[in-house]
């Protein structure tokens, strides 16, 4: 399959997967997504394949069967980089060491010779923040910053509005009310788990620790109609 007409196609290939939040954004969209994940997802709303993505990534694009993919669209463990961890737990010395999969996974993403997203929090990780998407943008209950480094296609930066207030909670010591919940977490004031999923748009799993994880469809919902639009300019 030629890079042109792979540029046509309406499937998207979700590495590190999770519990779907990703993958229901493109979903509404309108791509079929197909989701890897190393850890069993059985709340995974669409098709699933359980294995290491880096691996599963490299078989694709060795017996050529990644020419089935519109996008690769990742969203690799972030613990190493996300200002949570390194703001807090290191200088805290809580937590432990997470590996950094970024590098290894750009140069695989850069081999399939297909567009791609990169998926982290807004922190150190080394990724472009080529789009930066906050839940204000989409009037939710989380903020849940995001930054994206888009691989052989781009879109312009959406207005980041202003925040409405506080996010609901503890902070050192002082609570403030709030429009938004802290969806991490457990106690000071976070959100209860049907908080979380109405703040999100996420009801498919009440599971905390993969709403923790997870990331509202609407952010990948914004970023696939961008790319639609993205690929329609060049095959105009």
């Amino acid at each position: 399959m030629t890079a042109a007409y792979a540029a046509h196609g309406s499937r998207v290939l979700d590495l590190f997967c999770c519990s779907g939040g990703a993958a229901m954004g493109y979903h509404l969209a309108g791509f079929q997504v197909d989701g890897i994940d190393i850890i069993d997802r059985p709340r995974y709303p669409f098709a699933f394949h359980q294995a290491d993505a880096l691996g599963a990534l490299a078989h694709l694009i060795a017996t050529g069967e990644i020419g089935r993919y519109a996008l690769v669209h990742a969203s690799p463990p972030c613990q190493e980089g996300c200002a949570l961890t390194v703001g807090t737990n290191r200088s805290r010395g809580w937590g432990r060491s997470h590996v950094q999969l970024i590098p290894e996974l750009r140069a695989l993403l850069d081999a399939t010779g297909l567009p791609y997203v990169i998926e982290q929090p807004n922190g150190t990780a080394p990724v472009r923040p080529d789009v930066r998407l906050c839940g204000e943008s989409f009037r939710l209950g989380v903020l849940r910053h995001r930054s994206f480094e888009l691989g052989r296609w781009s879109t312009p930066q959406p207005p980041h509005p202003r925040h409405r207030g506080y996010v609901r909670g503890y902070r050192h010591g002082v609570y403030r009310d709030g429009p938004y919940v802290a969806a991490y977490g457990s106690g000071g004031g976070k959100a209860t788990v049907p908080e979380m999923q109405t703040a999100m748009g996420i009801t498919w799993t009440a599971v905390r620790e993969e709403l923790t994880e997870a990331i509202p469809p609407a952010f990948t919902r914004s970023i696939a109609t961008a790319f639609t639009t993205a690929r329609q300019e060049v095959f105009a």
